[in-house]
């Protein structure tokens, strides 16, 4: 295997600290074509669907009967919340301010450089761009942080697929740290905490709290996926910190897609059948999502919204994700502080020294013959 070199890299340059915020991604257009780049790269990781032993059977429904089925009816659902004069969809424009905002909460704790990323697990920008562009501006040491809450192999471990499999085509690898999970964190509780007073505020108190996260198979659960488990620790913290009862909140999964069994209870199906138990004015928050998106703002503020109502409902309304929030840019940044502890530009760095060290490994790789 021939490996990338580092190619800007120069005797004496400076040294930084890079941080790499992931999430999931999204197509590059609400168009069938774009979905069907999109979905293939999607469903053909492994770690989203985990194939039978015979693996050209899925191949087999994958690209003879989904890809030519599924990319239409998605692009319709994408153009419908698609931002025409912005940069397209929902999640990549919020990411972009979470990035922002997480780095001007960063920065001023660091005492040497400190560069900031974005890449996405599937899509534009990619993970392996951000991590190159990382390389470029000299980044040593790299924090990867996953806007995932709760681990799962099919989002977090994913993620460190895709930054291991870039990283394993370098010559030269960055020292790395990886985020893997934060569904108990103290700051996230008390963000989403604040998030549904402040909705509650003027959206008064409902019967129920429903939390809809999103879900997996359940067989990923029975071979030890804890995400299962995560989720529902999430939404424990959260009821205590709201001073919630058990009655008062449900955990749902979301998202379910294919004929096996997901982990339960659905989020449709609970929909339809709460207004005849008597449960007719919910308030539905997915924590697990750090920014809105298809799942919440069609799947959830409309397909279930309608269930709900058509099934005899008479009051529905959605909690916003965290999004760019100063308490969720609080919350990330302080994590990525939490990660960063000794890294040299942030604990050990002194700039005159600093430079008095990179004058001299210069003069001496020159006096040595090294043309860089």
């Amino acid at each position: 295997m021939l490996y990338q070199s580092y190619t800007n890299y120069q005797h004496g340059s400076a040294s930084a600290t890079g941080v790499l915020i992931t999430n999931l991604g999204t197509p590059d257009a609400p168009t069938k074509a774009a979905l069907k780049r999109y979905l293939k790269e999607f469903l053909s990781d492994t770690r989203v669907v985990e194939p039978p032993p015979a693996r050209w059977l899925w191949k087999l429904i994958l690209n003879g009967i989904i890809l030519n089925t599924r990319p239409a009816k998605s692009a319709e659902a994408y153009a419908s919340v698609w931002d025409s004069e912005g940069e397209g969809a929902p999640l990549l424009n919020i990411a972009k301010r979470q990035v922002e905002a997480i780095a001007q909460r960063v920065r001023p704790h660091f005492k040497g450089p400190v560069e900031f990323e974005l890449g996405m697990r599937y899509g534009n920008p990619s993970i392996a761009s951000a991590l190159q562009a990382l390389q470029a501006k000299g980044c040593e040491r790299i924090i990867v942080l996953p806007l995932y809450p709760q681990y799962a192999g099919a989002t977090t471990a994913s993620t460190f697929d895709a930054v291991t499999t870039e990283l394993q085509k370098w010559r030269w690898i960055p020292e790395m740290r990886f985020i893997n999970q934060y569904h108990r964190a103290p700051s996230y509780i008390k963000a989403l905490a604040a998030s549904i007073r402040e909705h509650q505020a003027i959206h008064g108190q409902p019967q129920l709290l429903v939390m809809s996260y999103h879900g997996v198979p359940q067989r990923y659960l029975d071979n030890g996926d804890p995400y299962h488990c995560d989720c529902h620790v999430t939404s424990r913290l959260l009821a205590q910190e709201l001073g919630l009862s058990k009655e008062q909140y449900k955990v749902t999964f979301q998202s379910i897609f294919g004929r096996e069994e997901w982990i339960k209870p659905y989020t449709d199906a609970t929909m339809k059948a709460l207004p005849g138990l008597g449960i007719k004015d919910i308030q539905v928050i997915c924590p697990g999502f750090s920014a809105d998106c298809l799942e919440t703002i069609e799947e959830i503020g409309e397909e279930n919204h309608e269930y709900f109502m058509e099934s005899g409902g008479e009051k529905f309304s959605y909690i916003k994700c965290l999004n760019d929030r100063p308490d969720h840019a609080d919350a990330l940044a302080e994590l990525i502080l939490q990660h960063t502890h000794g890294w040299y530009e942030r604990d050990g760095f002194n700039a005159a020294q600093d430079q008095a060290e990179r004058d001299t490994v210069k003069q001496n790789a020159q006096a040595m013959g090294c043309p860089f």
